[in-house]
């Protein structure tokens, strides 16, 4: 029976073949959760009548989303996230370790092959290890913590070939902006979305994990990326489909031209070529989220600005990946070059992403942001205009004052 990449997974987590449209009872290989979505779970763990975690050291549980706490609030759901974690002997990422899913990356938590589940809508991410990584509510995510187990229709897979060499200046981001623009917000809805071609086959673990990142702008269930090319810090035995898998659209590429991309408020899928952007006035530039925040991606940023100052008037937020990465960076001299630059670096974590700390726009403020999403109030003010690009476009925006192209 031919499968594709998650057909695969899935089966093996099953203990039995299956094939998209079957329901799947799986084992899980790890569960974590954020301060937005934990305490839910937390409560909804206790009223299954839960006493005791299936397996402690397969569960996360991550302090990232308001970090630190902005109020007593949120500073008490923090409080019972260090008492859970105590009493159920689980791990946890207290402020400023970084953003789950660069964490649960960076320290191997998940790998190729494994299933896991987030209660996060990005946790695709881990398919750029070859891994089924799949968002669910916090309920969900409790009945899991609680059994080791979930449920799951097998979805149907989408195969995206993407060929060609990209132009200087043209990276990850702009790639899956572009796709994002092809297939739509919901043009991948319970639906995978496999990542495939000589383009994809040469990126770094950093570039796969922003396509496979922003497949959830697609609709997608998850997102897997050809384990081709792959290099990670120990040995793994990639999956790949079967020649013969089915598919319910195969789509082919060439990226050869293409140019950096923007998406436009107030949608992902709102993308242009950034040549019919060039000029607009920005105010706040912002680097970070689990999409782009990577060492790569301050080393883009800092390439652009290295010896130069931001333009009068417009503020460059960085908030790295996570605090391993913010420590390379300051040991190879990157961190400096930005803060030369005028940059203000805050907590590793998504507080800006999301609009719920360190970094909310004012009203009718233009910002270029390399975050995954742009809907209307995304970063914390409905009022304010968001664009996406990638880190080099935000730099490049930050220095000129307006949406600008790295090359010049």
């Amino acid at each position: 029976m031919a499968q594709t990449i998650s057909e695969k997974i899935i089966s093996k987590h099953a203990g039995k073949p299956v094939r998209a449209g079957d329901i799947a009872i799986v084992h899980v290989d790890g569960v974590m959760a954020t301060d937005a979505t934990s305490p839910f779970a937390m409560k909804s763990f206790r009223e299954m009548g839960g006493k005791k975690l299936w397996d402690s050291e397969k569960v996360s549980l991550i302090i990232d989303h308001a970090s630190p706490a902005p109020n007593e609030t949120v500073a008490n759901l923090h409080k019972l996230m260090r008492e859970f974690s105590n009493e159920m002997g689980c791990r946890l990422y207290d402020i400023g370790e970084g953003i789950c899913h660069q964490l649960m990356v960076e320290n191997a938590h998940v790998k190729p092959g494994d299933l896991f589940l987030g209660a996060d809508s990005h946790t695709p991410t881990y398919g750029a290890l070859n891994a089924f990584g799949i968002g669910v509510g916090s309920t969900d995510l409790a009945a899991t913590m609680l059994t080791g187990k979930t449920w799951l229709k097998v979805p149907k897979t989408i195969k995206l070939t993407v060929n060609g060499e990209m132009k200087t200046g043209v990276t990850a981001k702009d790639v899956i902006l572009f796709l994002v623009k092809e297939l739509g917000v919901e043009g991948a809805n319970y639906q995978v979305v496999e990542f495939t071609g000589e383009t994809i086959k040469q990126m770094t673990l950093a570039s796969r994990m922003v396509l496979a990142n922003m497949s959830s702008e697609m609709g997608a269930k998850t997102g897997l990326v050809d384990p081709s090319g792959l290099e990670l810090p120990y040995s793994f035995e990639p999956i790949f489909p079967d020649p013969d898998a089915e598919y319910t659209r195969e789509l082919i590429f060439d990226i050869s031209a293409l140019r950096p991309q923007i998406a436009k408020p107030h949608s992902p899928e709102n993308v242009v070529s950034i040549d019919e952007l060039i000029g607009t006035k920005i105010h706040y530039a912002f680097l970070g989220s689990c999409t782009n925040s990577r060492l790569e991606d301050l080393h883009a940023a800092a390439d652009v600005l290295k010896g130069k100052k931001l333009s009068n008037g417009v503020r460059l937020i960085i908030a790295p990946a996570s605090k391993r990465i913010f420590n390379d960076a300051l040991k190879d001299g990157t961190i400096e070059i930005l803060s030369d630059a005028g940059a203000t670096f805050i907590t590793s974590g998504c507080g800006p992403c999301v609009g719920s700390h360190l970094g909310v726009p004012g009203d009718g403020e233009v910002v270029i942001s390399s975050t995954n999403r742009n809907f209307q109030g995304r970063m914390g003010n409905p009022k304010a205009l968001i664009y996406l690009g990638s880190p080099a476009v935000v730099a490049a925006s930050a220095l000129a004052g307006q949406i600008a192209e790295p090359e010049k």
